[in-house]
């Protein structure tokens, strides 16, 4: 069971000297047992209770980590099974799986694919981040060139392993040691061999076995050998049985406490289907609930573009929008006679404009005051946006110094501003655009074409 905050403060030395930044001893364990601070903070613990009490207070959910630099990826550490109860916080990640049974030509093609999703969205980078690449020959040399030539051809994924083949997987894992691989095969016939790997490489280790019983059984035995770098999954031959399995570990962690299922799974969404469009379906359900990897056969636009998306939108914190840094954005080869449209800092609002102005091949500017990370009409009610913000935003990010013309464009929904901004800014003018972003390409030609 979770310590409560009483039961922290017994193991406390009960000094109030306050060094650990909070009033009085108790303050400090009620914080502790909510995880809102880290056991280092007092300096009078002694280690063996610091120890005791980091293991305690941990989320029932273990974090893990792969890959390497600025390409590592955290995965678990989630503390509730639905995300309006708090936030999911470690996002899953995509993989796309190779094999040495396939062609070269099949090989080649599927690179190919895999590194054309390569986008921004909202201010994020959207790529895939694994290359899962399966041993079904048993031949060492053929699946280390396989290996090799996924390493050398696709850049940004991070190798993940999987054979059962405990020689093999050492000398893979060999191969690509400076990235940080994940190695996926662990089960009862050879989990002590591969335990061994990954504790000598100090990497992710993938546990498999036939039902969640044996997954168990088979996790103890993993624990008593001292490794606790996992992530787990079954071979369910059904989406239905699947979707089961990751709900059952999610909840056996959280709910029951226990931290044998305590850690992320993975899903080979490819064994439930060979249809392309299915296995986009299923793996949708399990960004939900609640994969942490999602192996694909492939992956193209088709694909990417409703999975990434989605993924984006579940793993934000939904008390907290996301927002675009407040300045002024020059769109195309914007110079002192372009047009001023201003938006909010919501970022989808912001991307949505920008890529309309884009859309409508009109050199501008746009000018992004500070909203509260509200959308346009919750900003205007919430009196985040005003008269008074928008005139701070021009002269805080001298507009005035990169235009002559002293116009602004404002949102067709919030006309209401016109006078207060005009009050606020002597001698602006202050023209109402469309209400809707779709309409800002007719708006902006028409607009130029007056002024022409």
């Amino acid at each position: 069971m979770a310590l409560t905050g009483m039961d922290i403060y017994k193991m406390l030395p009960k000094k109030n000297c306050k060094e650990c930044g909070f009033p009085t001893c108790l303050a400090f364990a009620m914080k502790l047992a909510q995880g809102g601070v880290e056991a280092e903070r007092c300096p009078y613990m002694s280690e063996e209770v610091k120890q005791k009490l980091s293991e305690a207070t941990a989320p029932l959910m273990k974090t893990v980590k792969f890959g390497y630099g600025e390409k590592t990826y955290t995965l678990g550490g989630e503390t509730v099974l639905f995300r309006h109860e708090k936030t999911f916080v470690n996002r899953n990640r995509f993989a796309v799986m190779f094999s040495d049974a396939m062609s070269e030509e099949e090989i080649n093609s599927k690179i190919g694919r895999m590194n054309k999703i390569n986008y921004v969205r909202i201010n994020e980078r959207m790529y895939v981040e694994i290359a899962a690449v399966k041993c079904e020959s048993d031949n060492k040399e053929k699946y280390l060139g396989l290996l090799k030539k996924v390493k050398d051809e696709c850049k940004d994924a991070v190798p993940m392993i999987v054979t059962e083949n405990a020689e093999i997987a050492k000398a893979a894992v060999e191969e690509v040691k400076d990235l940080g691989p994940i190695l996926y095969g662990a089960n009862e016939q050879n989990y002590e061999a591969m335990v061994n790997i990954a504790k000598q490489y100090n990497i992710l280790l993938g546990v498999e076995a036939n039902n969640l019983e044996e997954l168990y059984k088979l996790v103890e035995k993993i624990h008593a050998l001292g490794y606790k770098e996992l992530i787990l999954g079954t071979k369910a031959e059904s989406a239905k049985k699947a979707f089961e399995d990751v709900v059952n570990i999610r909840r056996t962690a959280l709910i029951t406490q226990d931290r044998v299922f305590g850690y992320p799974a993975a899903v080979f969404v490819n064994r439930l289907s060979k249809d392309k469009f299915l296995q986009l379906s299923y793996a949708t359900m399990f960004v939900e609930k609640y994969a942490s990897i999602i192996v694909l056969d492939d992956i193209d636009y088709s694909v990417a573009l409703p999975l990434f998306a989605l993924r984006q939108n579940i793993y934000t914190d939904p008390q907290r929008p996301m927002r675009v840094e407040q300045g002024i954005y020059r769109i195309g080869q914007a110079d002192e006679n372009s047009p001023v449209l201003v938006t909010v800092d919501f970022a989808l609002t912001y991307f949505i404009v920008s890529g309309e102005v884009e859309r409508s091949k009109v050199p501008s500017w746009v000018l992004v005051p500070d909203a509260g990370g509200y959308s346009v009409l919750t900003a205007w009610a919430a009196g985040k946006l005003s008269g008074k913000s928008i005139a701070k935003a021009v002269k805080d990010f001298g507009v005035e110094e990169k235009v002559k013309t002293r116009e602004i464009i404002i949102p067709g929904k919030v006309a209401v501003l016109k006078s207060d901004i005009e009050d606020a800014l002597p001698g602006w003018k202050v023209v109402v655009g469309s209400e809707e972003a779709a309409l800002l390409p007719k708006f902006l030609k028409d607009y130029m074409a007056k002024r022409a």
